[in-house]
């Protein structure tokens, strides 16, 4: 069969894995010199391909693409850029095959969240229709872990592995001065409509009284007076209380805590602060001394504490796409499935993007406790495996050692299109 070229593009929120999906997808296409020319990759995210602003990654040695294994962030660049309906915007496609068309790509690898998957989805049908053929596979990402169907989302078990250290490690401090000084925690951690990370949080504890005392869940509605009342009690009986909570906590009417009035370039509602004003009430309501922390973007940047499960999973799944693709598939996401519990072993198996796209996977009410401040042992069980084992980056004068990439662009070859 004919060479062609390769397109990837990262998008949304980045993640201490993504680039190791980003070296599965490369050094798979490199074993297909036969079918697969150049891989081409968007500067941007997909905001790269429509400006034709496209990275030669075949410029790049072999050794700086197994580098990515380690690296956190994007290293292509990513963003926060969603295609809109073909039918309003059709346009934005049909420059998206433009592009394609003058660089030969034939290959399509999106590696994103739910809103990706959309769009590769989106593109992969307007090529037919346009009678240009692509095959589009979409990559898995997602810290939020809130992809349908894959078992788990690579990029989640990273994050869950920061948060239950972190969850775990201030809560020795906050014991160990609470009787002089601190009283309260509050962590917040990311997670808009699926509490999975705040329920990560809850592996620190394993037993009665062993912090987080409570976790708060963008799936159980929040109730002020309950939730003071836990925190007092936990004070009075344990002495201090530490408490994880989602940044999508919600009242019953569906208002966020922290609502900010403004939305992101995908139309989601902007969170942030829950952490401030679930403290703000401990000490309105009972006059406790309160700590808060967010952990923001270091939950999903912490490379050096990344689960050895979850790289493995975010670079099998990137080979995995290319495998998919010279087999043929198209509009495919490659997805986690588990196997066993114990031991814990997973196999990666082709999902199609109808069923994955615009489909969002939250908490199964069996994995929170009756009383909605926790987790049950089938949580536990299911969470435990996600975070196990260490792959730990290179250190270099006492830093973790990062890819250095050329990012060598590639010749316009089209007139400028403004998005």
């Amino acid at each position: 069969m004919a060479q062609h070229n390769a397109f990837y593009a990262q998008s949304g929120g980045v993640t201490a894995v993504i680039n190791a999906s980003a070296c599965g997808v490369i050094e798979a296409c490199r074993r297909y010199p036969d079918r697969i020319g150049k891989v081409y990759a968007g500067h941007n995210g997909i905001i790269g391909a429509l400006t034709e602003d496209l990275i030669d990654v075949s410029q790049e040695s072999d050794e700086t693409i197994a580098a990515l294994r380690h690296t956190p962030g994007g290293a292509f660049g990513s963003c926060r850029y969603k295609l809109k309906d073909i039918e309003t915007h059709r346009a934005q496609y049909e420059r998206l095959i433009e592009v394609f068309k003058a660089h030969d790509i034939r290959y399509f690898f999106y590696n994103g969240g739910g809103d990706s998957a959309d769009t590769c989805l989106k593109v992969s049908q307007l090529s037919e229709k346009l009678g240009y053929p692509l095959t589009a596979i979409h990559v898995p990402k997602t810290v939020d872990n809130d992809l349908p169907i894959t078992d788990n989302s690579p990029g989640f078990g990273s994050v869950a592995k920061y948060i239950a250290t972190s969850t775990l490690e201030a809560s020795l401090d906050i014991a160990s001065m609470c009787a002089t000084s601190t009283k309260v925690f509050v962590l917040e951690v990311m997670g808009r409509h699926a509490g999975w990370i705040a329920a990560a949080g809850a592996l620190a504890g394993q037993g009665e009284g062993e912090p987080p005392h409570l976790v708060i869940f963008p799936e159980v509605y929040f109730d002020r007076a309950k939730v003071m009342a836990r925190v007092e009690e936990s004070v009075k009986q344990y002495g201090y209380c530490v408490i994880v909570v989602s940044e999508g906590a919600r009242y019953e009417d569906g208002t966020f805590l922290a609502d900010s009035g403004n939305t992101d370039a995908f139309g989601h509602r902007q969170l942030g602060g829950v952490a401030p004003t679930l403290a703000g009430m401990v000490k309105q309501d009972l006059g406790y001394k309160y700590h808060w922390a967010v952990a923001d973007y270091l939950q999903r940047a912490a490379r050096h504490l990344a689960s050895k499960t979850d790289v493995e999973q975010a670079y099998a799944v990137g080979e995995k796409a290319v495998e998919l693709a010279i087999a043929g598939k198209n509009s495919m996401m490659p997805a986690i499935k588990r196997v066993s519990e114990t031991p814990y072993e997973w196999r990666i198996e082709a999902a199609p993007l109808a069923e994955v796209a615009n489909r969002e996977k939250l908490m199964p009410r069996e994995f929170i406790r009756d009383d909605g401040f926790g987790i049950t042992q089938a949580c536990r069980q299911y969470l435990s495996p996600l975070i196990q084992g260490e792959e730990f980056p290179p250190f270099e004068n006492g830093l973790p050692k990062v890819a250095h990439l050329k990012r060598a662009r590639v010749e316009r070859k089209l007139p400028e299109f403004t998005i």
